[in-house]
């Protein structure tokens, strides 16, 4: 049976608790996510998905509920919350502004030194580290503020991929990004998940990045989860997506606008390659309205 790694249990967060101002941010959340997954988050601002990361880590404690990584409470009293810090690796937006040491080894370095581990275990994770992300090695004596802001942006994340956690939770770790960067970034992410088989969480507000990438998806809207499906199923909701203010793939609203003429080729494509084998079979089979 496949352990589960991440689970909330009526995970709640609110704001300002006990003044006029308070709101709800997080409600109710209940998830059950496999070891292994590669999880894609999206909804839109204010929908709660930042929030709800923030939890997975014990950077912020739930208002009420239960959060357990690794089938631990992870505000249980016989819980290290630090030690939490260490199996979550928590990577937030723009994660280039985090560098500050002189070279890029030294910035990749930080995290396995500050957890007392050997020098030659620390460069050993670095090297590891680098590779996965594509940072050359020949960048390893540069200052990281002489890259570029893709370079910049993969040696953030191999800084903490450094710190080897079994959990690896990114909000939109692509942001700002010119699309080679994106694709660089994204892509070297994927190829680490299948290497390593680490459980990962992509928070995004782009469908494409998220159905090119995640085997399942949970859509937020206001605080709550909307719906947690594999990606194949999420997308035949799309209507439903529409409605509360979510955009989604162009091939898919494609396919809804063909679906309206007549010509329907399903209300599970989200992928150019699966429209394209569609259509050919429609148009094959004669089977279009």
């Amino acid at each position: 049976m496949t352990m589960t790694a991440v689970k909330t249990k009526g995970l709640t967060y609110r704001y300002g608790v006990g003044t006029p101002f308070e709101i709800k941010a997080v409600d109710s959340v209940s998830l059950d996510i496999k070891k292994g997954n590669f999880i894609g988050i999206i909804g839109h601002t204010g929908s709660g998905k930042s929030t709800f990361i923030q939890h997975l880590n014990g950077l912020l404690k739930p208002t009420d509920g239960e959060i357990f990584i690794n089938e631990r409470n992870i505000w249980s009293k016989e819980v290290d919350i630090r030690s939490i810090r260490f199996e979550v690796g928590l990577v937030f937006q723009y994660s280039e502004h985090q560098l500050f040491e002189e070279t890029v080894f030294k910035d990749i370095a930080f995290g396995p030194r500050n957890i007392g581990l050997s020098e030659e275990e620390v460069k050993a994770r670095v090297y590891r580290a680098a590779e996965a992300m594509g940072v050359h090695e020949n960048w390893l004596s540069r200052s990281p503020f002489d890259l570029s802001g893709g370079q910049k942006r993969r040696v953030a994340l191999a800084g903490v991929i450094a710190m080897e956690p079994k959990i690896l939770v990114l909000d939109e770790p692509a942001a700002g990004l010119d699309p080679y960067g994106r694709d660089k970034v994204l892509s070297k992410i994927k190829e680490y998940h299948e290497s390593s088989g680490i459980t990962i969480l992509l928070v995004s507000h782009s469908m494409e990045d998220i159905v090119k990438y995640a085997d399942k998806v949970i859509v937020m809207n206001k605080g709550g989860v909307f719906l947690y499906e594999e990606t194949d199923k999420v997308f035949s909701h799309a209507d439903e997506i529409v409605q509360i203010g979510l955009d989604v793939p162009q091939i898919t609203r494609f396919a809804r606008l063909l679906r309206q003429k007549g010509f329907n080729i399903g209300d599970d494509v989200y992928t150019v390659e699966r429209a394209k084998a569609r259509v050919l079979e429609v148009l094959k089979n004669g089977k279009y309205e």
